[in-house]
């Protein structure tokens, strides 16, 4: 099977079984380095990281050297055109028609979306903003079905800044798909975003439970426990007694626990973000000494800070370095796979997975606008119109394309008032019985009565009653 001119810009562009023949080829190429050289002679790749990147940029550019071919780079913004308001658009046509495959990094969230949309050649993810990280999610689930053989049924703790690591949110996902059970154990403030959970218990097939902080089975030493995402492969029976649950869950030991830094870069200069620097817990060969974490593996994307003793760098279960190690196989065969000097097969049992919602459309350069300051969307309105899936209607709630962050609007409309008069162009609350009743093709969505009314739309009965609340 040929994933020629694909893109990978959130994990779920791969099925499972694309990811397993991904990994065999990684073995593949890791067993016979030096026989891979003429794999991608001739082909250059665009490295463009507008943030800081040490593991994910090298290994990209390793990677591509080791395959035989070339790599062109830009690693500040600041250098580039982009600093005097050229358009992310107008930079993926110029820079696609430069090389055969981009990898991207920028802070906003959705910006390598946008370059897939417009390069014309394969682009890689390498990070945007607090979105996803599918490539280290590559490298983790790599590491992990390594030193487990499975990843199916094991007991995986996310634990630190769920709320801004990408890594985490593209892990989580992947974890999900392939049958992990997960624990999340936040440091406080900084669970894990709500968009991500209703994702999590939306479009995969297990089962989310909440839990309380202050008990003390959900404290176990270190980031106390949040929610736990329950596998279907294990029973869901005791889903109502939270607390024997978890018992049951711990007594199978923890199979891995990734622990990641507090993302500072992505927080406001406030006293809050003093106290979640202040608070945040710190992973150490005390913390771990219990017997649920005899054979756990401590796993980290790097760069650690405070959060990880530098002791467990000695111990046996630590992994963190052998992930970064697995970076370039893993990009190697990314490469190989996305530019079309590689081919697969995949086993059908293995492609258990293929991410494919369907969620009608809305796309319009009016009316609602996504509400994540940091969406590349918001940042680069010029061009890019809106667009949502619609995830639901009762309460209406769309999805960013882009950044994937919720929005919950206020007010409807319909492009199809009655035979084209304007004294029925009424706009109605978004939880009315319109909602369900106007076609998706004809839905009119506004973040506020102004902006309706801005657009020649009168408050309907549903609407004023709304506005005296």
């Amino acid at each position: 099977m040929s994933l020629a001119n694909r893109n990978l810009v959130v994990v779920d562009d791969l099925s499972n079984g694309e990811v397993e023949a991904l990994f065999s080829l990684s073995d593949e190429m890791s067993n016979s380095m030096d026989k891979q050289s003429g794999v991608c002679r001739g082909k250059i790749m665009a490295s463009l990281f507008f943030e800081p990147s040490t593991r994910t940029r090298l290994s990209f550019e390793v990677a591509m050297h080791r395959l035989g071919g070339s790599v062109v780079s830009a690693v500040d913004i600041g250098a580039t055109s982009l600093a005097k308001g050229e358009s992310i658009a107008d930079m993926a046509r110029v820079v696609g028609s430069y090389a055969d495959i981009i990898v991207i990094r920028h802070p906003w969230e959705g910006a390598a979306k946008v370059v897939a949309d417009y390069a014309g050649v394969p682009v890689i993810n390498a990070g945007d903003g607090s979105h996803q990280h599918p490539t280290q999610t590559l490298c983790d689930l790599y590491t992990i079905k390594k030193e487990k053989q499975t990843i199916e049924g094991l007991n995986i703790s996310l634990c630190g800044d769920l709320k801004h690591g990408r890594t985490i949110h593209s892990l989580t996902y992947a974890l999900a798909r392939f049958g992990a059970t997960i624990h999340f154990r936040p440091s406080p403030g900084l669970e894990l975003p709500e968009h991500v959970k209703r994702k999590l218990t939306t479009e995969y097939t297990g089962r989310l439970e909440s839990y309380d902080n202050q008990s003390d089975i959900a404290k176990v030493r270190f980031f106390p426990l949040d929610a736990i995402y329950m596998t279907p492969s294990k029973p869901h029976q005791l889903a109502n007694i939270p607390d024997v649950s978890l018992q049951i869950e711990m007594k199978t030991g923890v199979d891995a626990l990734y622990i990641t830094r507090l993302q500072k870069e992505r927080l406001m200069a406030t006293a809050e973000s003093q106290d979640l620097k202040t608070d945040y817990p710190v992973i150490d060969r005390k913390s771990l000494k219990g017997k649920e974490f005899k054979r756990t593996l401590v796993m980290h994307p790097l760069p650690r800070v405070d959060e990880l003793a530098y002791e467990m760098d000695a111990d046996p279960r630590s992994m963190y370095f052998k992930q970064a190690a697995c970076g370039v196989p893993i990009r190697m065969a990314l490469i190989a796979l996305l530019s079309g000097a590689k081919e697969v097969s995949i086993a059908k049992e293995a492609d258990s997975f293929v991410h494919n919602m369907d969620y009608p459309i809305y796309r319009r350069n009016f009316g609602v606008k996504c509400q994540n300051q940091n969406c590349v969307s918001v940042n680069e309105s010029r061009y890019i119109t809106p667009e949502f899936g619609i995830i639901n209607l009762e309460p209406l709630t769309l999805r960013c394309a882009y950044c994937e962050h919720e929005v919950h609007p206020q007010y409807i409309a319909s492009s199809d008032w009655h035979e084209g008069k304007v004294d029925t162009k009424k706009y109605h609350r978004a939880d009315s019985h319109w909602a369900r009743k106007i076609k998706p093709e004809n839905l009119i969505i506004f973040d506020s009565g102004g902006e309706a009314e801005a657009h020649g739309f009168k408050p309907s009965h549903y609407a004023r009653e709304h506005h005296l609340r």
